[in-house]
């Protein structure tokens, strides 16, 4: 009996050490129980979670760098990367529009605003400022403008994941044009370097724990549970319709791929947990990346749409948006007419794609949306402040998985989607760490005399070993 319970401890221990979703499970519940019963301790823990979201940012550039050069190169065709990215912009476009509507209706429907009787006169316009630093969003022509790079350091240096894409674009363009006789070195280059930047990302992810303790005790002691109780019928509303809307991508999925959105999120569990326990969505994108190119997602794909889709795919903070400005307007008494409704979704389309890596995006854009409506004074925007970081587990979820969706849909539609591996993989029957890599492909090609001699030492032993050979691999 103690030799079993000795035996069952162990590999509970073992199991603890290798279980990344475990491990930031348990973090996530301990960050609660700090935040809760010694919020000033819980709050200082801050910088646990932003040390490891800084780290894992200094990687996301040149990653996305490196997948693209390399997915561009391998796919020698980049008419067929630049109609991925159309297609990608398309389904964008339709997606964030659909979340909008979805909103809208969820706000008219449940009115989660209504008879709170709050006077705009009452709210300080100042901490909006305060949380906005003051800043405003791009125009659409400065938003262009900003994602073309002045500065090939600069876009690294700046962490501007549109500007790093605009160079690898142009990176990957003179290498297909200049061929492999004339730059033979350069890609096992980049891919080398790829590879470095994944391991170190690897030992980056053994932090994740410490990182996901830290910012849920920072946010549980700094803001506490009270706001559920003052928001609690907005805070279910959005989360409400984020689990419909979730619904309805999981649906499109099916449909355009043959693929469970359910099967992906058992798959990529530690990774969606790490994004809700950090509240930021850029800790785990280059994990995402790998898991979706293991997944039988085309380099080139994967390398354009994941990373653009963090800038024009923001399908939470579109739902967010929707149903806040609903909220504000039903709080202080303001009913909105369908054609002012229709002017939020307007606005809301506009604004939206340049909220990514904006300080307090979220109030820019809805100040931006009450300005354009004319009838919702800007301090009324104020209304949210304690409830905004509540929301970021939200937006994160759904704005990481409409991005995930985004690169299934867009790779089965452009003919860059290995369905039969990505059901395999999804279903367990191929695990990612199974998938073949560059470099034991590069041992077996450095290897032929090696293999040539397994044969007659195979054919010796006879086929009764050939099969046992076959079926042990």
């Amino acid at each position: 009996m103690p030799h079993a319970t000795a035996s069952l401890t162990r590999r509970a221990g073992r199991f603890l050490r290798t279980s990344l979703f475990t491990q930031v499970l348990i973090a996530l519940v301990l960050g609660v129980l700090v935040g809760r019963l010694w919020p000033q301790a819980g709050a200082s823990l801050q910088p646990l979670g932003d040390g490891f979201v800084r780290l894992i940012k200094a990687m996301i550039a040149p990653l996305v760098f490196c997948v693209v050069v390399a997915g561009i190169t391998k796919a020698g065709d980049l008419k067929a990367f630049g109609r991925i990215g159309v297609k990608a912009l398309i389904w964008f476009e339709v997606a964030t529009s659909i979340a909008l509507v979805v909103g809208l209706l969820a706000g008219n429907v449940f009115a989660p605003g209504v008879g709170m009787h709050i006077d705009p006169a009452s709210l300080d316009k100042g901490a909006v400022d305060a949380k906005t630093g003051g800043g405003q969003l791009p125009s659409a022509a400065q938003f262009v403008l900003e994602s073309l790079p002045d500065s090939a350091v600069g876009a690294f240096a700046e962490n501007s994941l549109l500007q790093v894409l605009v160079l690898a674009c142009l990176v990957g363009a003179a290498l297909l044009h200049l061929g492999q006789q004339k730059v033979p070195q350069i890609l096992p280059v980049i891919e080398q370097a790829q590879d470095v930047v994944f391991t170190i990302v690897g030992f980056l992810m053994k932090l994740a724990p410490l990182a996901v303790l830290g910012a849920t005790a920072h946010l549980v002691g700094e803001y506490g549970l009270g706001a559920m109780s003052t928001y609690g019928k907005l805070i279910a509303v959005c989360y409400g319709v984020a689990l419909v809307f979730l619904l309805l991508l999981g649906f499109a999925l099916k449909a355009v791929t043959g693929l469970s959105l359910w099967k992906f999120v058992r798959y990529t569990r530690e990774e969606l947990l790490l994004a809700l326990g950090t509240g930021s969505s850029e800790t785990v994108m280059p994990r995402m990346m790998q898991k979706l190119r293991a997944a039988g997602c085309r380099d080139d794909a994967v390398g354009l749409v994941l990373p653009t889709g963090y800038s024009f795919n923001l399908d939470g903070a579109s739902i967010y948006l929707s149903i806040g400005t609903l909220f504000i307007a039903q709080a202080i008494g303001v009913d909105l007419s369908l054609g002012q409704q229709i002017t939020v979704v307007l606005v809301l389309m506009l604004t939206s794609k340049g909220m990514a890596g904006v300080p307090g995006s979220a109030f820019l854009a809805l100040s931006a949306t009450a300005s354009a409506l004319g009838v919702i004074p800007a301090a009324a925007v104020a209304l949210l402040l304690g409830v905004d970081r509540i929301m970021d587990s939200m937006r994160v979820a759904t704005n990481l998985l409409g991005n995930c969706v985004a690169v299934f849909a867009v790779s089965r539609w452009e003919g860059a989607l290995d369905r039969v591996t990505a059901k395999k993989v999804l279903n367990g029957e191929l695990p990612a760490a199974a998938q073949p890599d560059r470099a034991a492909e590069q041992e077996r090609a450095a290897e032929p005399a090696t293999a040539d001699a397994a044969k007659p030492r195979e054919a010796a032993a006879g086929p009764g070993a050939a099969s046992v050979t076959a079926r042990d691999t």
